[in-house]
C-alpha cells in the first residue's frame, strides 16, 4: 500500500523533508508540545462535534430535549458529549498555555510576529467556541450566564446596543439567539479557526521552532537538536495519548451535567458565574465601581481588557530592546503579572459567592 501511495504522491519525499527538520533540545523543549496538544483537541472537538450534530436540534423548543435524549437514550452519548465539554475547556486550558509559553520563550520576536498573530486570533475563535457553545443545550445556567454575557457586550459606546442585538437576534435572549449562536457554532467559527490554524501552521513549517535567546550567544557546535521525524513527532504522539487518557478519566467519572431547562421568566439562579476562562474579567468588573467618573463601571473595565488585549496582542511592536542592546525585562515582569493576575482573580471568583 505504501509503494501505491508513493508511486502517485511521492511520500517518500515528504518524510526526507521531514527528517531534515530540527527542532531546539533545552531544558524549554517540552513548552512545544502545547500547540501539538491544541491540535489535538480541537480535532477531537469536531469528530466529537459532528456526532453530536447527528441528534442536536437548535430550536428554542427542542433544543434541550435533544440533548437529553442524546445523554439518556443515545448509546454512548453521554460520553461523546462529555468529551465534547471536556475537551472545549482543556482545548482552551492548552491554548492558554501555549501562548504564554511563547511569551516566555520570547518566541514572537522577528521573524515570527505573524505566528503570534494567528496565534492569538485562534485563543480569540477557541473562547468564542466556548461561549456560543454554552448556550446550546438551553439549560437555566447556560441561558442566564449568556444574558450576563451578552448584557456587557451590550455597554460598549456606539456600537454596543447593535452588538446586543447582533449576538442576540433581538432585545432579549430568545430562540433567535440559540439560533445565532448555533450557527456561530457550527459554522462561523469553525471556518475562521480552520483559515487561522491553516495560516499557523504554515508559518510554523517553514520558519521552524524557535530557538532560545540564549543560543545567540552560543556557537553552532554547541547548540543541540533533534530530529523532527521521528524523535520528536514521536514524543508528541507520547503527550497525544497522555491527553486522551486525561480526557477520557474526565469524560467517564466527571460527566457533563446537562441542568434544567431555561425559563425566560424565572429569576436568576443564585450565584451565577461564566466559565472559568472568563471568571478573572468577570470577577474584575465585580470589583469596579457602577460610576467611575461620568463614565458606567462596566464600560470601563471593558475599556481596560480591551486595551490591554491590544497591547498584548501588538507586544512584538513594543517589545524592543534597550538601547545598550541588552534584553528588555519588562517583558517578562508583565507576562509574570497578566498571569499571576489571570489565575488568582480566577481563584477568588470560584471562591466567593
Amino acid at each position: 500500500m505504501y509503494k501505491w501511495i508513493d508511486e502517485r504522491y511521492n511520500i517518500s519525499g515528504l518524510l526526507e523533508f521531514a527528517k531534515k527538520k530540527s527542532v531546539p533540545a533545552y531544558r524549554e523543549t517540552i513548552w512545544y508540545y502545547f500547540g501539538g496538544i491544541a491540535l489535538l483537541l480541537f480535532i477531537i472537538q469536531v469528530l466529537s462535534g459532528i456526532l453530536l450534530l447527528m441528534y442536536y436540534q437548535g430550536t428554542e423548543d427542542s433544543a434541550y430535549e435533544s440533548v437529553k435524549y442524546i445523554s439518556t437514550k443515545v448509546s454512548f452519548g453521554w460520553l461523546i458529549r462529555s468529551v465534547h465539554s471536556w475537551s472545549a475547556n482543556l482545548m482552551i486550558l492548552a491554548a492558554f498555555i501555549h501562548m504564554f509559553s511563547v511569551f516566555f520563550l520570547k518566541s514572537f520576536r522577528k521573524p515570527r510576529e505573524l505566528t503570534w498573530y494567528t496565534g492569538f486570533g485562534l485563543l480569540l475563535v477557541a473562547m468564542g467556541f466556548g461561549f456560543s457553545g454554552y448556550l446550546l443545550p438551553w439549560n437555566e445556567l447556560a441561558f442566564f450566564a449568556t444574558k450576563v454575557g451578552t448584557d456587557i457586550a451590550g455597554q460598549l459606546p456606539v456600537i454596543g446596543e447593535p452588538l446586543l442585538k447582533l449576538l442576540r437576534g433581538g432585545e432579549d435572549v430568545t430562540g433567535a439567539t440559540l439560533s445565532r449562536f448555533y450557527g456561530f457554532h457550527v459554522a462561523v467559527f469553525p471556518g475562521i479557526f480552520t483559515v487561522l490554524l491553516a495560516l499557523h501552521l504554515i508559518f510554523i513549517q517553514r520558519q521552524g521552532m524557535a530557538e532560545p535567546e540564549d543560543w545567540k550567544d552560543l556557537p553552532e557546535s554547541e547548540r543541540k537538536y533533534i530530529p523532527f521525524f521521528p524523535n520528536f513527532t514521536l514524543r508528541e504522539l507520547l503527550f497525544w495519548l497522555i491527553v486522551i487518557n486525561i480526557l477520557a478519566i474526565l469524560a467517564v467519572f466527571f460527566p457533563w451535567e446537562l441542568g434544567s431547562k431555561a425559563d425566560p421568566f424565572a429569576p436568576a439562579p443564585v450565584g451565577i458565574k461564566p466559565e472559568w476562562y472568563f471568571m478573572f474579567m468577570f470577577q474584575t468588573l465585580k470589583y469596579i465601581p457602577g460610576k467611575v467618573l461620568f463614565l458606567h463601571g462596566e464600560f470601563v473595565g471593558i475599556a481596560i481588557f480591551g486595551i490591554a488585549g491590544l497591547l498584548w496582542f501588538l507586544v512584538p511592536f513594543w517589545d524592543k530592546r534597550t538601547p545598550a542592546g541588552k534584553r528588555n525585562k519588562l517583558i517578562t515582569y508583565v507576562g509574570i503579572f497578566v498571569v499571576t493576575f489571570i489565575i488568582v482573580l480566577t481563584i477568588i471568583g470560584y471562591m466567593v459567592d
